[in-house]
């Protein structure tokens, strides 16, 4: 476990919890709350960042550091293995049950040291008030700032002989990785998955795509997504958002319906489609999209988006894997919901939540989504599968068995056949993909595509198409 909540340590002095709030000290009250939900709770960082954004106190933190509360609690999320170990080199006794909620404080505090070069006045001070404040955890305040100040004075030279990637990524990711990619490659991915992550945004119209790439100051990609600088402040306010001329999406999935082929005037399914990147992707290209998800939060926010860029689309809430809407569909775009591996430096939290046991449970999700799919598939049609995983087992592995037992399932006298599915090789010039993208005719992207110095470069993704021929 990663809390430590059977440490001892030296008990230290009280605070009066009366004092006026500090500035900064919201930001990071937040960002423990935050990194507590994860590593303590083992809830979805998404999930806790959606059910703080309620919150009338968080809302009236000021956009920058409600955004530096995220920063930092994901910055500990990727760095936790070697925080932890820089932690533990100084701590020279256990903390208590009764500790376990000073740890947040620690390692956020550690991550402002260490890698968010936050001045040591303002991150020692501002832990050693927030462990004051957390109930119970009072006493804990003379060790916050006796710890903290030795990671400032002696942390980076802790930092300096380890190997963060390997104190990063956990055992069982390592070992699957190296196995489906090499010892180098799979270095590289980790390396990239371990930045923060790009922001990349899909047109409307990308007839306008190099006018907007100027106006935005981000940079046009290849495959037709805008890739924005580093520095761009909130998104709400960046032009274009408020008139519906883009949407934030990452570049990897765009490519989901640029596989699609040309869809206009087409009647196109799209599964499991909250939040409704790929929804208005297929909508803007002049296809007839219905969208179905079993959330109906998520699908309300996709309404709200679909609302914003002045698109429509029929929005269903169902289960994807039982959907019977009595009809088959020209298209059908399934992106199967996996464990996310591909997406780590958007949700780091992945590292720490997720286990061998979620591939397992996934895949079996993935193959009874995908065989229902396919009998949504009018003849002639076609059928793309994605998902925002590296694993195999979440990929290639699910198309192959699904036409393996469709196969052999024809060569059973007294079954009734089910569909027959072909698969089509996606060309990367189509889709605007570098042919190493590619891998036996199938979309295979990781996080070292398009990489630049300060972010990762592409979500991991796997894409394939199918065609059913009768």
């Amino acid at each position: 476990m990663n809390v430590r909540p059977q440490r001892k340590v030296q008990q230290g002095g009280r605070g009066d919890g009366r004092r006026s709030t500090p500035p900064g000290l919201a930001a990071r009250s937040l960002a423990h709350a935050l990194i507590g939900g994860v590593l303590i709770d083992r809830r979805p960082l998404d999930q806790l960042l959606a059910e703080s954004a309620a919150r009338p106190d968080v809302a009236a933190i000021e956009p920058r550091d409600r955004a530096f509360a995220r920063l930092l609690a994901a910055t500990v999320l990727r760095r936790l293995g070697e925080l932890e170990r820089v932690l533990d080199t100084f701590l020279q006794k256990a903390l208590p049950k009764a500790g376990r909620r000073v740890w947040p404080i620690l390692l956020a505090g550690a991550a402002q040291l260490l890698f968010l070069k936050t001045s040591a006045h303002a991150a020692v001070d501002l832990a050693v008030e927030a462990t004051r404040r957390e109930p119970h955890c009072d006493r804990f305040a003379s060790l916050t700032n006796a710890l903290l100040r030795r990671v400032a004075r002696e942390g980076a030279a802790v930092l300096a002989g380890q190997d963060g990637v390997r104190l990063n990524v956990p055992e069982w990711l390592w070992q699957r990785w190296q196995k489906a990619y090499g010892a180098e490659a799979a270095r590289r991915i980790a390396e990239a998955s371990l930045k923060e992550p790009a922001l990349d945004i899909s047109l409307k119209s990308q007839a306008d795509a190099a006018a907007w790439a100027q106006r935005l100051g981000g940079s046009l990609l290849p495959t037709g997504s805008i890739r924005l600088a580093g520095h761009h402040g909130r998104v709400e306010d960046l032009p274009g958002y408020a008139d519906g001329a883009w949407w934030v999406q990452g570049a990897a999935a765009a490519l989901v319906v640029r596989a699609a082929g040309d869809v206009a005037g087409l009647n196109v399914a799209d599964l499991c489609a909250a939040p409704g990147g790929k929804t208005a992707g297929l909508a803007a290209a002049g296809a007839e999209v219905t969208a179905v998800d079993d959330s109906p939060q998520r699908l309300e926010r996709m309404r709200q988006n679909l609302q914003r860029l002045q698109l429509a689309a029929t929005v269903v809430a169902a289960d994807a894997a039982r959907w019977a809407p009595g009809q088959t569909f020209d298209v059908v775009v399934l992106d199967a919901p996996c464990t996310g591996t591909g997406t780590i430096s958007r949700h780091p939290d992945i590292l720490r939540l997720k286990g061998p046991a979620d591939v397992r449970r996934m895949a079996e999700v993935q193959a009874t989504m995908l065989r229902h799919a396919a009998s949504l598939v009018r003849p002639g049609g076609t059928l793309v599968y994605s998902t925002c995983s590296l694993e195999p087992e979440e990929g290639r592995a699910q198309i192959d068995n699904l036409l393996t037992q469709m196969r052999q399932e024809r060569q059973e006298p007294s079954r009734e056949p089910g569909p027959e599915l072909q698969h089509v090789p996606i060309d990367p010039g189509d889709i605007g993909a570098d042919p190493a993208w590619i891998s036996s005719g199938d979309v295979r992207t990781v996080p070292t595509h398009l990489e630049v110095d300060d972010a990762c470069g592409l979500d991991g993704f796997y894409i394939a198409r199918l065609r059913r021929t009768r």
